[in-house]
């Protein structure tokens, strides 16, 4: 599961959410037994300087899939196509785990941020020897089509968010090619926000290319960096990476990188027979198998990460908002935390919120605001309002139809299969028929974006810490993150009006808090269950663990792929 905003992993991709199939993560002691739980850091990921990297060798990473749709950007896009995009596409900024971003002196000389004539007004200088894949100069052109792609002017274009870029009235050329400014209509709270998650090709300038030509093909001569692809194969789900000898910057310290798709279970294995070197333990059981593996260490941090059941308010037995409502308030929530970190002694403050965490500034509990709670009592009564009446066998019944929910699990997981049983009988208890189906992780990034599913489970993984500033990302109408179906025209101008009319990061924070509750109370269209650790194991010398996006042993840390190697 792994910004504040992309969704699904499906990830949803550009900016802030990304999906990733649902999952738990947890905490535990180094043999997962419960006797002294670990510690679960803010970061975790063996940060080393490249001096005290060797040069050369190879690592090997396990992925939930390797997806088809291999545009960032594009809403049918997922948490592991940014996790790609990273070590192959131009990674312009680089965060630190607090979320403090700077300029990756590979591609940017110089970035400076001003207000003049109350509006804000971002210079760039690309550096002179920064290329494409395919020797074209990277200049201002590929800011101009990232922001003409995804500002949401064309709805040709299915972006996975438009924040950000819908508020840069112009983006131009300075000086020279490479010299870039970027003109926002307002003065903007967040003018780091739009190009944080990268830059397209130029060429990707047309609905059909954005939209289909990374279907199938990951087009490295459209990207940039120290590795180039030179394997993507989708359907044996394994993608090679290489040094790029059309890279300028500090020379990649590995000689091959290798992402493999497979499930939870054959990760597990894949790690043991040392196939992979790193691969993701979200239950005492998952440590328990590979603890013991030789120079095996684990990891465990914050996770930036939601996990979050999605209601499809578009399919009839959902489109009341009272059922909506009723499904959720039929959930035990504790209980299903007490599945999720069975024997790792894990403990979390609730996930109250979709735009902010706990630990951050200005959180509020918008979802007990907003009246959540586990209530089967109010969950049959608002059914019975709704005129959803128990049949014969316990199952609501309206008009000769039952009350019955597809929820498909990808993953082979037990803990998942544990989950989900748990969910079927939460929900029987007020009379939905909850069916389980399982499908192949495969399936999931297809599956999610053409709603074949009535209920979902997804971790929302962020990207940044500025949940806030993705807030239409999560709400509007118009989201390819948003899912439910939920969403409505005058939600999307009162989000419009009061909170993207702000201009300090205090304003629009409190603004968010304060609708979010609202939106909620109208909606019920998804809720967090909660956050958790991430807890992954790595063979001992690997370092800089996790550079991308959506991964979450590092926090919000965004690092160079390059300095991603073993140690001496």
């Amino acid at each position: 599961m792994k910004r504040q905003h992309k969704l699904w992993g499906v990830v949803a991709l550009s900016g802030a959410l990304a999906i990733a199939i649902s999952g738990c993560s947890a905490t535990g002691g180094t043999t997962g037994s419960t006797d002294k739980p670990a510690e679960t850091k803010t970061a975790d990921y063996n940060p080393q300087p490249r001096e005290n990297l060797k040069q050369g060798g190879e690592a090997h990473f396990w992925i939930s899939e390797v997806p088809a749709q291999m545009n960032f950007m594009n809403g049918d896009g997922t948490a592991d196509t940014s996790r790609l995009a990273a070590w192959y596409t131009p990674q312009v900024f680089l965060m630190d785990p607090d979320g403090t971003v700077k300029a990756n002196p590979a591609y940017l000389d110089k970035w400076d941020t001003s207000v003049k004539d109350g509006k804000t007004v971002v210079t760039m200088k690309i550096n002179e020897k920064a290329v494409w894949n395919d020797g074209s100069p990277i200049d201002w052109t590929a800011f101009e089509t990232t922001w003409k792609d995804n500002n949401g002017s064309n709805p040709d274009f299915k972006a996975s968010a438009t924040d950000g870029y819908k508020d840069i009235e112009s983006v131009t050329k300075g000086d020279t090619d490479k010299d870039v400014i970027v003109t926002f209509d307002r003065e903007f709270a967040w003018p780091a926000m739009p190009f944080l998650t990268g830059i397209l090709n130029p060429k990707v300038n047309t609905p059909e290319l954005y939209n289909d030509a990374y279907n199938g093909n990951a087009h490295p001569e459209w990207g940039a960096g120290p590795y180039k692809i030179t394997n993507f194969d989708v359907n044996g789900q394994k993608v090679t990476l290489e040094p790029n000898d059309k890279w300028w910057g500090d020379k990649p310290m590995l000689d091959k990188v290798t992402f493999s798709g497979m499930d939870r279970a054959a990760s597990l294995n894949a790690f043991k027979n040392g196939e992979i070197d790193q691969v993701e333990t979200a239950s005492a059981d998952a440590i328990k198998q590979v603890k013991d593996v030789k120079d095996a260490v684990i990891y465990r941090a914050q996770q930036t990460a939601k996990t979050v059941i999605q209601l499809d308010g578009s399919k009839p037995q959902l489109k009341d908002p009272k059922v909506r409502q009723a499904f959720f308030m039929a959930i035990d929530i504790d209980q299903q935390k007490k599945i999720a970190w069975n024997g790792l002694g894990y403990t979390e403050p609730a996930a109250g919120s979709l735009i902010l965490y706990p630990f951050q500034k200005g959180y509020d509990d918008s979802f007990k605001a907003a009246g959540l709670k586990f209530d089967t009592a109010a969950a049959k009564k608002l059914l019975d309002d709704a005129g959803w009446k128990a049949g014969s066998d316990g199952v609501r019944e309206k008009d000769g139809v039952k009350l019955t929910v597809t929820y498909p699990v990808f993953s082979d997981s037990p803990v998942q299969a544990a989950l989900a049983k748990a969910l079927q009988q939460q929900e029987k208890a007020v009379g939905i028929d909850l069916k389980i189906d399982t499908r192949a992780p495969s399936n999931f990034s297809n599956d999610v974006a053409t709603k074949n599913w009535d209920a979902l489970g997804l971790r929302f993984t962020d990207s940044d810490p500025f949940g806030p500033a993705w807030f239409c990302q999560m709400y509007c109408s118009d989201s390819n993150l948003n899912l439910s179906s939920t969403g409505t025209a005058d939600i999307d101008k009162k989000i419009k009006s009061d909170v993207e009319s702000q201009t300090t990061t205090e304003s629009w924070t409190k603004a968010a808090m304060k609708l979010e509750p609202e939106i909620i109370k109208e909606t019920w269209g998804v809720i967090p269950l909660y956050n958790g650790p991430s807890i992954q194991v790595a063979k001992k010398g690997l370092a800089n663990l996790t550079p991308e996006t959506y991964v979450g042993l590092d926090l919000y840390r965004v690092g160079p792929v390059e300095n991603v190697g073993w140690e001496k």
